[in-house]
């Protein structure tokens, strides 16, 4: 089942799938790109990660919903968080969520609220700790995107901590939680717990603001703005004014600091990579085939400045394909991924803006 098929009539081809049949048509359907990564784990820690990627969407659905309410989009996230962490009234979520979802939200999508029940069951086939990661990031990110829903987001956040703020909540908690699964999975990787602890937050953010910055004018459709205004103020431009006809040389100025600042927290992404043991193959090409596909698209950011559309800078079949070649051929080797990165990234990073990540913060 390709994932643009997945839809309410033919959901019933899912229940005679097994749970790992289940959640890679799940994941085909919401993201292509998990979809394609996750399978690269090996076999439990797939399993565990396809399961928590399909968590983190049900509470992205939830936000994204436009019939919700900010109240009801709350209580929805609230109800979410004691049914990972206990397992039970899932039917009663789901009852009473699909009868308020729009055409709005994608079919796949519909499908996954409608399929929570068996998605929480596979949740609790999992250990303790597993399920203690999988909840706490669950919990993070279901208390954090509320705050930002319920703000005016038409002209951007006020301050760049605020879009580390928001990027934890959607991505650090997540890189976080991976961490938790890894180190479950593996004594070796535990030794490093602490030190992938603080990177996992700064791979999230950098993967985030790279969609942030792909998606602008997507987002600037809906009204809705993610960028901080004070990276703008400081070079002379209003986010007040922003829209899809905006040419403006201070605003490609604030966008090469913003492109700037999320190669500071990808290079952290690749530190990240860098402590997973070398024979841990198919967990360092989880993280980089990300980490590559997120240099590669701010590469094309950065070379088109005055996009309009973010199919303008959405990479290739064969950039990905380039990527998936290159860390499977370099990806053992730490020295080979630092030369293979600082030529990937080349002209990314601009010595004038100065930026320490705050990778601690939020633990």
């Amino acid at each position: 089942m390709r994932g643009n098929q997945l839809t309410l009539e033919n959901k019933h081809t899912l229940d005679a799938m097994s749970d790992d049949e289940f959640q890679m048509a799940l994941l085909e359907g919401v993201s292509r790109t998990f979809a394609l990564t996750i399978p690269q784990l090996p076999g439990s820690l797939c399993k565990a990660v396809a399961n928590a990627y399909l968590l983190c969407r049900i509470v992205d659905t939830i936000e994204d919903e436009v019939s919700l309410s900010a109240e009801q989009k709350k209580y929805f996230c609230h109800a979410f968080i004691g049914i990972v962490k206990g397992g039970g009234n899932s039917e009663v979520f789901v009852r009473e969520l699909v009868s308020l979802l729009s055409e709005n939200t994608l079919p796949a999508e519909h499908v996954l609220i409608h399929v929570v029940p068996r998605v929480i069951g596979i949740t609790h086939q999992f250990d303790k700790e597993q399920i203690a990661a999988l909840s706490v990031c669950v919990e993070t990110m279901a208390e954090g995107m509320p705050i930002f829903q319920a703000e005016n987001l038409q002209n951007g956040l006020p301050t760049l901590p605020d879009m580390d703020r928001y990027c934890y909540y959607v991505a650090g908690c997540v890189g976080e939680m991976l961490t938790r699964l890894f180190c479950h999975y593996s004594p070796e990787i535990a030794e490093h717990r602490g030190e992938m602890l603080a990177l996992a937050v700064s791979f999230g953010q950098g993967l985030q603001m790279t969609n942030i910055l792909k998606d602008i004018w997507d987002d600037a459709e809906r009204d809705v703005c993610w960028l901080p205004q004070d990276i703008f103020s400081e070079v002379g431009y209003d986010l007040g004014k922003l829209n899809s006809k905006t040419n403006d040389a201070n605003f490609r100025t604030g966008l090469e600091r913003l492109i700037s600042i999320a190669h500071t927290h990808l290079h952290n992404a690749l530190k990240f990579t860098q402590l997973i043991p070398a024979h841990e193959t198919g967990i360092r090409n989880f993280c980089l085939w990300a980490l590559g596909m997120a240099v590669l698209t701010l590469k094309k950011i950065k070379q088109n400045l005055g996009f309009t559309r973010s199919d303008e800078v959405k990479i290739t079949r064969n950039s990905v394909k380039s990527t998936i070649f290159a860390t499977k051929l370099l990806g053992r080797s730490n020295s080979l991924l630092d030369l293979l990165f600082t030529m990937a990234s080349k002209g990314l990073h601009d010595p004038a803006w100065t930026y320490s990540p705050s990778i601690s913060l939020h633990r």
